[in-house]
C-alpha cells in the first residue's frame, strides 16, 4: 500500500484489527492490557489484588468487551469495554456507583434517557508499548521499544484510543444504547473535539483514577458528526463487529 495515497482508516488498519473480545482468550488479553496500564503502569488500582496480572471487575462479565491487535506481532495493544446499564440494583453503571459525587443530577435527568438505552464507555487503555513515539513523554493515550516498527507504524499509534471510541460507538449502535456516559480525563473529550466527536460534561471533575469528570455524548451524534475520515474508519469497524456480534447473539438463541 502507498502510505502517502492511504487514507486514514487505510493506514490503521493496515497495522491494526480490531475485534469484539468473546472468547476466554481474547477477554484475557484485554485484562492483561488494563493491568499493565492501570495497575502497574499508573498505580490506578493495587496490583496486589490480580496475582495472575489480570485486572477486572464486577462489570466484566455483562459488558461488551473490543480488543484492538497489532498485526504484525499479534499483541494486544488496547481494549475497551461498553457497560451496558439495567433497572435492577445490579445493572448500575459505574460511575453510578463509584463516581456519584461527580454527577450532574440536573442534567442527566434532563436527558430523560431510558435505562435500556444507557451504557457507559469503561476501561479504555492503550498499552505503553504503542502510546508513544521515541522521545515523546507518557500520556494514558497517546515507547516502543519492544516493537520493531516502522515510522509510518508508528504515526498510526495515536490513532488507537480514537478507534477504541469508535468502536464504542459501533457497539452502542448494534445494542440499541443510545445515551452513552463516560468517566474520563478532560484533554480526551478536547482530543476528539476536532474529529467531530463532541463530548458534553455532565458532572464536576473528580479523583477517580487521576483527574476525571463524567461526560456524555448520544450514540448517533458521533456518527453523524464524526469527521469523513473518521467515519470510513467507523465503517469498517462497525462492518467487523457487527459480524461477531450478530453471531454472538445467534449462539445466546
Amino acid at each position: 500500500m502507498n502510505d502517502e495515497k492511504a487514507s486514514l482508516a487505510e493506514k490503521f488498519l493496515q497495522y491494526f484489527q480490531v475485534e469484539l473480545a468473546t472468547s476466554v482468550e481474547d477477554k484475557q488479553a484485554a485484562f492483561e492490557v488494563r493491568y499493565r496500564v492501570y495497575c502497574d503502569e499508573f498505580r490506578y488500582e493495587p496490583a496486589g489484588r490480580f496475582p495472575d496480572k489480570a485486572e477486572f471487575d464486577e462489570y466484566d462479565e455483562r459488558s461488551l468487551h473490543c480488543l484492538i491487535r497489532h498485526r504484525s506481532s499479534g499483541v494486544a495493544a488496547g481494549c475497551v469495554r461498553l457497560v451496558p446499564a439495567a433497572e435492577n440494583v445490579e445493572g448500575l453503571l459505574p460511575f453510578e456507583k463509584y463516581c456519584t459525587e461527580s454527577i450532574d443530577r440536573a442534567f442527566v435527568q434532563n436527558l430523560k434517557a431510558e435505562r435500556s438505552a444507557m451504557a457507559e464507555v469503561s476501561r479504555l487503555a492503550v498499552d505503553g508499548a504503542f502510546r508513544r513515539r521515541s522521545g515523546e513523554s507518557a500520556t494514558r493515550f497517546g515507547k516502543v521499544g519492544t516493537l520493531d516498527c516502522s515510522e509510518a507504524e508508528q504515526r498510526t499509534f495515536s490513532l488507537i484510543a480514537i478507534a477504541a471510541l469508535l468502536a464504542c460507538a459501533a457497539l452502542a449502535n448494534l445494542s440499541g444504547r443510545r445515551d452513552v456516559f463516560a468517566m474520563m480525563e478532560p484533554f480526551l473529550p478536547r482530543l476528539v473535539k476536532s474529529s467531530g466527536i463532541l463530548w458534553q460534561q455532565a458532572g464536576k471533575t473528580i479523583e477517580y483514577h487521576g483527574e476525571r469528570a463524567l461526560y456524555y455524548i448520544k450514540t448517533q451524534s458521533v456518527i453523524d458528526q464524526m469527521v469523513p475520515e473518521l467515519k470510513e474508519l467507523y465503517g469498517v469497524i462497525y462492518q467487523e463487529l457487527s459480524k461477531t456480534y450478530s453471531q454472538q447473539l445467534l449462539n445466546i438463541s
